[in-house]
């Protein structure tokens, strides 16, 4: 009879010490292939990359064990060098795209937890191809580790072809060498894979590991009211990013479909629950359309809306993606826009730093091509 293998990435460090107690080996040797794993950024579980591990470790390794690190089919470099974008095959041949963003003194890493999205969102290229499965908490975490890879053969090698640019932020110093920031916010709905991300997130927050801390790893949903009360249920230490919008039920459907499931007020009323109970913000993403939700109007009803929460604004002019046939707002009605909501509501908002529109890595830009 055939026994799966034991997936490493996806064993939180307790669960790893369980693994090595069922096989009969001591502690220490699993505190080892921890720090292997998360520090050495090991990819493979040959003798090379586990030299202290005893021949009978690496041997029921080798059996019963695999890393299953997802394989890179294609890496795109912006024009601008800030930023990569990896097409990932994973062990099933199924593809994802994860996102390496430079910025001013830090390094993100945009992972996905699902491969498609069922969501529908119209203006989403994840949302045009449609679901196809959701990830496995190692296939997530995967994604950060592929990074940070990335990011230490920066820092060893200064590869001109992994450390552009020149220009801050250059990949060589150590704010840009070392992965600190994770956004759920590629491919699929978060809340959509809750168990699998919540695990993810506990393994890429274990401070003997990748260390991520609470205040560096956001999680994007597009309302998934049943998942954001479980968030707050369970005072997840993470930031959470709502998807608004629009700030009427109507034309949010129009554009964001599962939002006929669980309409505005519903999501609201989930929003101040979690705020409630957690006592932390929410940001809220507004994705500009020119035409569609960029109008003065459109700032003051996003300003009554969240009148009274502790709540900032997000604001991003739409990429554009194949399928859909809306133009991103005018940099104008974005400043005008954020000035109504602090000018006339005292609500803190930013212009979302565009990155990677020309290899289509920027928000709401990924997909599969179907083959």
């Amino acid at each position: 009879m055939h026994t799966a293998r034991v997936n490493l990435h996806g064993l939180t460090r307790e669960q790893l010490h369980v693994q090595f107690a069922r096989w009969g080996f001591p502690s220490v040797h699993a505190a080892r292939l921890w720090s292997h794993l998360y520090l050495d950024l090991a990819d493979s579980l040959s003798s090379a990359t586990l030299p202290d591990l005893p021949v009978r470790v690496r041997d029921r390794l080798a059996a019963e064990a695999t890393l299953e690190s997802p394989r890179t089919a294609l890496a795109t470099d912006s024009s601008d060098g800030f930023t990569r974008k990896y097409l990932l095959r994973l062990s099933d041949d199924e593809r994802i795209e994860t996102v390496l963003m430079r910025f001013t003194g830090r390094v993100t890493a945009c992972i996905s937890s699902q491969a498609g999205c069922a969501m529908g969102c119209v203006f989403c290229a994840t949302g045009q191809m449609g679901f196809l499965r959701d990830l496995t908490p190692a296939e997530i975490v995967a994604q950060a580790l592929h990074v940070a890879r990335t990011l230490r053969r920066a820092s060893e090698a200064a590869d001109p072809a992994e450390a552009r640019p020149e220009s801050p932020p250059p990949a060589t110093t150590a704010s840009s060498s070392r992965l600190r920031n994770v956004v759920l916010m590629g491919m699929g709905e978060p809340l959509h894979n809750y168990d699998a991300v919540m695990h993810a997130i506990d393994i890429l927050r274990d401070p003997a590991g990748l260390a991520l801390g609470a205040e560096r790893i956001t999680l994007s949903t597009v309302g998934v009211v049943p998942g954001i009360l479980r968030l707050a249920r369970e005072r997840r230490p993470l930031h959470l990013a709502v998807s608004l919008h629009s700030a009427d039920s109507a034309e949010r459907a129009a554009l964001v479909p599962v939002a006929k499931k669980w309409p505005l007020d519903e999501l609201m009323a989930a929003c101040r629950t979690y705020s409630e109970t957690t006592g932390r913000r929410i940001f809220y993403e507004w994705t500009l359309i020119e035409g569609k939700n960029d109008s003065p109007e459109h700032a003051r009803a996003v300003g009554r809306l969240l009148r009274g929460l502790p709540a900032q604004v997000n604001l991003i002019p739409l990429n554009p993606t194949t399928q859909y046939d809306g133009v991103p707002t005018r940099p104008e009605a974005a400043k005008r826009f954020q000035q109504i909501l602090a000018h006339e509501f005292s609500l803190p908002s930013t212009v979302r730093q565009r990155r990677g529109l020309d290899i289509a890595a920027g928000c709401g830009q990924l997909a599969v091509a179907a083959t």
